[in-house]
């Protein structure tokens, strides 16, 4: 755990944090006029659940209409207007 006061800490926080990214520091503690102010230590890896299939069952998709789909492809399928 290292402490910098806080002129420091501005000067060199792009330094800091990348220690503290990659694991030279587990900490750092921030001080203000001496005393500790606040503490610089990396994000945990936070594990995001599952979102593939999240709404399975929530809704019902309507049969295609294939009025529409070859309205559709007509429109993905024109020539530009030149």
């Amino acid at each position: 755990m290292s402490t910098v006061n806080m002129l420091d800490a501005k000067t060199n926080l792009s330094r800091l944090v990348e220690a503290v990214e990659s694991g030279a520091e587990a900490e750092i503690v921030i001080a203000r006029n001496g005393r500790p102010a606040a503490k610089l230590v990396p994000v945990g890896h936070v594990a995001k659940g599952q979102r593939i299939g999240v709404a399975k069952g929530k809704f019902v998709a309507p049969e295609p209409d294939k009025a529409f789909d070859a309205e559709a492809a007509a429109v993905f399928m024109a020539k530009p207007k030149a």
